[in-house]
This record gives C-alpha cells, sequence and structure tokens, in this order.
C-alpha cells in the first residue's frame, strides 16, 4: 500500500470503484434486489446506531465553549457550500448536466466528516478538542439540516422534481435519528466494547456503506446511468470538486485570519469546515431521493471525498511543518 500513501489515494475509494465496477456488471435486480434493499435499511440503522455509541459527550463538552469557531465552521459548511453550489447553475448545461448539478447541489448540503477532520487537524497540529466538538455537532445537525437544504435547493433549481422534504425528515428520524439515539444512550453499556473493538466497527460502518453504494448503482445501471455520464462528464465532475474545494478553503484561510483566530483555531476551521460527509451522504441519500437517482447524485460525493482527502493531507503535512518551526 505504500504507493496509495505516496499518492494520497484512500484504500476505500478503490473499494468502493470496485463495488460501483461490480454494480456495473453484476446488478442486482428482482427479488435479489429486494432482500438488498431489505438489508441496506439494517445497515444503514446499524451504521448510525454506532456513530452514536461512538460519539462521546465529555469530548464534545471540552470544546463547546469556543461559539465563535463553531459558527464560523457552521456558516462554512451549511451556508458557503450551498451558496456556491447554486453558482454552479451558470454553467449547467454547458459543461455539466442537469442530473450531474443535482448531485453537486446534494454534496453541498451535507453535513461535515467527523473522522476525517479530527484527524487532520490533529496532524496539523490544531484545536482538536474544538474540532470534535464542531465536526461532531455538523453531523448531528446535519440529520435534520440538510434534508431542507436538498428540499430547498432542488427545489429553487429543478422546478417540481424534487425530495417530499417533510416525508424525509420523518424518514430520516426513523431510520437514522432513531438508530443514532439508542446507540448514543447505549454508550455507558457499549463504549469499552466499541472502544476495544474499532477496527471491527469501523468495517461494519464501510460495509455498510458499500452495501448502499452497490445497491444504489445496481439501480441506476439498470436505469442507464452509464448512457447519462461519460467520461467527459467525469473529468468535469473532477475539475468542478477541485474548483469548490480550493474556493472554501480560501475563504476559511482568510477569514480566520481576518476575524483573529489563533494558528490552532484557523487549521480548526480550515479542515472541519471544508469537509463533506461520505458516511452520511450515502445512506442519507438512499433515504432522500427514488432508487434510480441515487447513483448519479452521489458520483460528486465520491469524487469530491477522495481530492478533499488527498487535499487535505498535503496541507495538514504543511501546517505541522510550520509549527515545528516556530
Amino acid at each position: 500500500m505504500n504507493w496509495l500513501q505516496k499518492l494520497k489515494i484512500d484504500p476505500f475509494l478503490l473499494t468502493l470503484l470496485t463495488v460501483v465496477m461490480i454494480a456495473s456488471f453484476f446488478p442486482c435486480e428482482g427479488e435479489v434486489k429486494t432482500w438488498f434493499q431489505y438489508l441496506t435499511t439494517a445497515a444503514i440503522a446499524l451504521l448510525f446506531f454506532m456513530h452514536g455509541a461512538k460519539l462521546s459527550r465529555d469530548a464534545i463538552l471540552a470544546g463547546i465553549g469556543h461559539w465563535r469557531l463553531h459558527l464560523v465552521i457552521f456558516l462554512s459548511t451549511f451556508v458557503l457550500f450551498p451558496v456556491l453550489g447554486m453558482g454552479l447553475h451558470f454553467i449547467v448545461p454547458e459543461w455539466m448536466s442537469p442530473p450531474v448539478y443535482m448531485g453537486f447541489l446534494y454534496l453541498c448540503a451535507l453535513p461535515a466528516t467527523v473522522q476525517s477532520a479530527i484527524a487532520f487537524t490533529s496532524v496539523a497540529k490544531g484545536n482538536v478538542a474544538a474540532a470534535i466538538c464542531s465536526a461532531s455537532a455538523s453531523s448531528l445537525l446535519g440529520i435534520f439540516l440538510s434534508p431542507l437544504l436538498v428540499g430547498y435547493l432542488i427545489q429553487t433549481h429543478d422546478g417540481g422534481s424534487h425530495p417530499d422534504t417533510w416525508q424525509a425528515i420523518k424518514d430520516i428520524i426513523l431510520q437514522l435519528m432513531v438508530p443514532f439515539i439508542v446507540g448514543h444512550l447505549s454508550r455507558p453499556l457499549i463504549a469499552k466494547w466499541v472502544e476495544k473493538h474499532k477496527k471491527l466497527v469501523n468495517i461494519t460502518d464501510r460495509s455498510s456503506i458499500l452495501l448502499v453504494v452497490y445497491v444504489a448503482f445496481s439501480e441506476a445501471v439498470v436505469e442507464g446511468i452509464w448512457h447519462k455520464i461519460d467520461a467527459y462528464s467525469l473529468v468535469m465532475i473532477g475539475i468542478i470538486c477541485c474548483v469548490l474545494l480550493a474556493v472554501v478553503l480560501t475563504i476559511n484561510v482568510y477569514s480566520s485570519r481576518l476575524l483573529g483566530f489563533s494558528k490552532e483555531d484557523e487549521i480548526t476551521i480550515v479542515f472541519c469546515g471544508s469537509k463533506k460527509s461520505l458516511a452520511n451522504g450515502v445512506p442519507m441519500a438512499n433515504v432522500l431521493f427514488p432508487a434510480a437517482m441515487v447513483g448519479i447524485m452521489l458520483l460528486p460525493l465520491m469524487i469530491f471525498h477522495q481530492i478533499q482527502l488527498m487535499v487535505c493531507a498535503v496541507l495538514a503535512n504543511r501546517y505541522a511543518r510550520r509549527s515545528k518551526k516556530v
């Protein structure tokens, strides 16, 4: 795996791409698809149960007092990204198709990551306690805010073909929020087991995501996704993801400096305010959108996810080297 580390490529992304390829050649259909859909629903519930069980209240309380920092990150995640997403409307359909644009709107409405945002903040010598608080709060708030944002953004730019927002919120409460709360309430009983079996928990998390992606792309393949998305479209998605990330990172860096934050807080804002969560985005798309749409909706997110990891890995190392010189 040394070459993967040198290229800053997440091995999980390669697994995701493999699953997409399998779904492209061997999509699940008929009765098999029905059973896979039941399994997917159970896997998503388990995924959010484990998210709740892993969330430490002590860690959140340790960084909760830094409200100005959290406000900047919140605005970056749930205001700046959606505004930039709406701005992409001007390059449709010349540079990207309307379905891909819907995928970008969905990407921009999602909450931040938790694990990678905290990990990069730690590597860069940032305010880790605040990062834990902010990333966890973003993930939790996103369960409610993201469906509202998705409903508003897609309704604004796509007329009537948008998800039923209130029904989507009900579904998300039942399928995502309830397991999350049950998992968190169960933490006093299972926290030690979760801590002891971190590898098993991570495998369970990632297996759930892979299952959702397989079912989503199976449906998309049956609906003809690869007749709608060609090589040019994939290249354009990659370019637009790079530009979107660069704009957000630049705004976060300079706004944190203009507002007088310390270097540690700047690092936290940069890494927590620029991330979009694949772990939340995949199961949420499965709830929010018709099965035939999920595959296309996830393409920008999957590509953005890898680009953000590669770019932020380089940035984190740069920040770390600077801190050693000071």
